[in-house]
């Protein structure tokens, strides 16, 4: 693999290590932001699946459905297919609490915001997993 796209890869993954700190210091302060936080755990997932496509060379849209990056994941490797709930369940929160107005909920619970952290946790996981160490952040 040349430099340039193991930086990239590298990158990817830093960034969704970088998110998925993020969500858990807003959602553990003492002043938790889980609207802010649980953002994150959908997009540390989604960087992390990026970074999987990246090192295989697949193209990817730039949307924030997660089933969509799983589809192209399990192209590559049929395991991807235990995150089709996960996408499903991480997807929405890309969105739905990131803008006021009456179709868009205002904070997430408690539960909801564990449950979006052990999701993006088992995800990057996985994908740090799949990929060699020598480009893990």
């Amino acid at each position: 693999m040349d430099e340039a796209k193991k930086e990239l890869v590298h990158s990817w993954l830093a960034k969704a290590e970088h998110d998925l700190g993020s969500a858990e210091l807003l959602a553990n302060s003492a002043n938790p932001y889980l609207d802010t936080a649980i953002y994150h755990c959908q997009q540390a997932a989604e960087k992390a699946f990026k970074a999987f496509l990246v090192y295989h060379d697949v193209a990817f849209e730039k949307k924030h459905n997660l089933s969509i990056l799983v589809d192209l994941c399990r192209q590559i490797d049929p395991n991807f297919q235990d995150f089709q709930d996960a996408a499903s369940t991480l997807t929405p929160y890309a969105t739905v609490y990131r803008y006021p107005g009456e179709f868009f909920e205002s904070e997430p619970d408690p539960q909801q915001m564990k449950e979006a952290l052990e999701l993006a946790k088992l995800v990057l996981d996985f994908v740090l997993g799949q990929l060699p160490a020598d480009i893990h952040p």
